[in-house]
């Protein structure tokens, strides 16, 4: 496949970027020429930031599984479009070619058919990385399905609570999963978040781990008997549901400063155009690579460049169902070297997690294979930078540091490989057709370099989030409101004398743990259910490894002291509502917080303690009561 707005000098980037500005919509009308339509767009775009409504290819129809798959059957069905690599090294890979992974997708789209999926329903996916979960999606995608995946490791509690405001009468689940040394129960859990959703009519389970599970007669059915009955049925070609542009593909969760997630609707056209022309451009992709994204298909990386980019490029896509350091820390570098990898694009807390084993496990690994290097989820630090530069890229390969959000679709700002030049810790510029600009606290939008603020986009993308699932004026309020006729991405920023712009971190109360976002009132929420808390504030802090930190201050009832054991009983709870990855890393009893006269808990004072610089602390004479931030500091973790 040929890409023609494949940018290949930094003349050229400049001469894109200045065209996306100048004239967007032509801009945008080039590159979607070169997919397969089934009718062209009356119009390129029609926005309004006042009412967080954004549309491109208005009236175009297509199917963003027959630009996957269909269109590359002729001359790639040969081709791998998928290698699966398992959690047990021992086990044998899968790879399935163009060809095969089309057959598989038309068969599992039969059996949602069969089973009463029609377009516009909504389908919850949960499993773990197999080849069947980017199969799923697909299977969704091509009869017009709304897919909405949920990580394999959040609670029965958080399925209900997508389930619910989704509506989604359909799952598709596994028996079990692997991950390292763990089995996850997988089917358990949706039965335990089903006594809460009456309303789901089929449960459709794979077999990963042959656990043995319950099965609801009516309800739940096994896909492999399922695809039997397709193949018996001798038909097994599934004909593409002809969409429109601005038709939903998926609902993706994620958290808020609130307690209940948001789901992010991103719709067909855009998104399909966005993916590919972000993946051809940062990864400076080219026909016959493999590229090799450590994310889990259960987060935004994973829709995007392990599944739509890379399979509208017609690239191969690797997915890996374990974990970088099990059964050791050699894993991904084995992996590599196994296939023969082009592109890597990982996390930096996977990064400095691999750091902390040293060199050993680097140790007859050749790593000769890669091209190029990506990091995604949150900014990553120099020294990992550099870490990951020096003995995974041996100098030679490209460090693309990607930022953008489940809200963009794709990469926002990121140097292109080899093209623009790259800066450590910092992800340099936008791509064409991304308008950024720092804004101070006013709303006043700041000029020139060597400046910081608040990171908002002026004018739309093509994969800019449509809306919040069943709730519009929440979208318009977390991301149009707070500055006018701007998307305000939440992150502070700055911009150094060359243009170049590194993010500093949010600066809403949303946390990036580990390159997730978890919402510091979600968990609030599952510790304030415990019986002996009166009330909690939970901040993010430097961490090693994660990035970010979670540190809770909790108060206990009158009469009851916090000990280990209400440690222990505050995190099964926050894995009970939500998962393990939003267990604190420290927990704080305090006899109360600092909060203004008007009831507003300080939390910038909160956050201070925690990163353990309280030299200036600011002004805390406003306080209700100023006593409580020694004895606060005194009880520090």
């Amino acid at each position: 496949m040929n890409f023609p707005y494949q940018i290949t000098s930094i003349e050229a980037y400049q001469k894109a970027y200045q065209q996306s500005v100048e004239q967007p919509e032509q801009f945008w009308a080039d590159i979607a020429q070169h997919f397969k339509w089934h009718k062209p767009w009356d119009k390129v775009l029609e926005w309004d930031f006042k009412t967080a409504d954004s549309k491109w290819f208005i009236g175009g129809k297509l199917n963003i599984t027959e630009n996957c798959l269909d269109r590359h059957l002729e001359t790639m069905g040969d081709t791998p479009a998928l290698i699966w690599e398992a959690n047990d090294p021992q086990e044998k890979n899968v790879s399935l070619t163009y060809r095969q992974l089309y057959d598989r997708v038309c068969r599992l789209a039969n059996v949602l058919k069969n089973n009463g999926v029609k377009k516009g329903d909504r389908v919850c996916i949960y499993m773990g990385m197999t080849p069947e979960l980017a199969i799923s999606t697909l299977a969704c995608a091509r009869i017009g399905a709304i897919h909405s995946v949920i990580f394999g490791g959040f609670s029965a509690q958080a399925i209900a609570d997508r389930l619910q405001d989704a509506g989604a009468e359909y799952i598709i689940t596994a028996d079990g999963s692997y991950r390292a040394a763990k089995d996850i129960p997988l089917k358990a859990v949706v039965d335990e978040a089903l006594k809460q959703c009456d309303f789901v009519k089929k449960v459709i389970v794979a077999k990963r781990t042959d656990t043995s599970v319950s099965m609801q007669e009516g309800r739940d059915v096994w896909m492999d008997d399922e695809l039997k009955k397709v193949e018996a049925s001798g038909i097994t070609d599934c004909k593409a549901e002809v969409m429109d542009a601005e038709d939903p593909l998926f609902i993706l969760y994620t958290s808020g400063s609130t307690g209940k997630p948001k789901g992010v609707v991103h719709t067909i056209a855009g998104y399909m155009v966005w993916t590919n022309y972000t993946f051809v451009n940062v990864f400076q992709y080219k026909p016959g690579q493999l590229h090799f994204c450590t994310a889990d298909i259960g987060w935004i990386t994973g829709h995007s460049y392990i599944v739509y980019g890379p399979l509208s490029a017609g690239a191969t896509s690797l997915l890996f169902e374990g974990v970088p350091t099990w059964p050791d820390a050699g894993r991904f570098w084995e992996i590599v070297d196994k296939h023969k990898v082009d592109i890597l694009y990982t996390a930096p807390t996977a990064i400095r997690s691999l750091m902390g084993f040293g060199l050993e496990p680097l140790k007859g690994k050749k790593l000769d294979s890669l091209k190029v290097l990506g990091s995604v989820g949150e900014p990553i630090n120099e020294e990992a930078w550099h870490w990951y530069d020096t003995n995974i890229g041996k100098g030679k390969c490209p460090v693309v540091d990607t930022w953008w959000q489940t809200e963009t679709g794709g990469i926002m700002i990121s140097n292109l490989a080899g093209v623009t030049p790259q800066k450590p810790s910092y992800a340099t510029l936008p791509l064409p057709g991304v308008q950024p600009c720092l804004v101070d606290e006013n709303g006043n939008i700041i000029e020139g370099n060597e400046v910081s603020g608040n990171l908002c986009i002026k004018f739309p993308w093509p994969g800019i989030i449509r809306t919040t699932y069943g709730d519009h004026e929440r979208c318009k309020q977390t991301y149009f409101s707070t500055y006018k006729n701007m998307y305000f991405t939440g992150d502070g920023c700055l911009r150094d004398k060359d243009g170049n712009y590194k993010i500093t971190g949010r600066v809403d109360d949303v946390l990036n743990v580990s390159g997730h976002r978890i919402g510091t009132a979600e968990v609030e929420n599952a510790i304030n259910m415990h019986d002996t808390i009166i009330e909690s504030a939970v901040v993010g802090y430097p961490h090693d490894i994660k990035g970010q930190g979670i540190y809770a201050y909790v108060i206990c009832d009158i009469g009851k002291t916090g000990d280990d054991n209400v440690r222990k009983e505050i995190n099964a709870m926050i894995t009970k509502v939500i998962g393990p990855i939003a267990k604190p890393d420290k927990i704080q009893f305090v006899p109360g917080l600092p909060k203004t006269r008007s009831g507003k808990i300080m939390r910038r004072i909160l956050r201070k303690i925690a990163e353990g610089d309280t030299s200036n602390l600011g002004d805390t004479s406003t306080l209700l009561d100023p006593s409580l931030v020694d004895v606060i500091i005194q009880g520090k973790v």
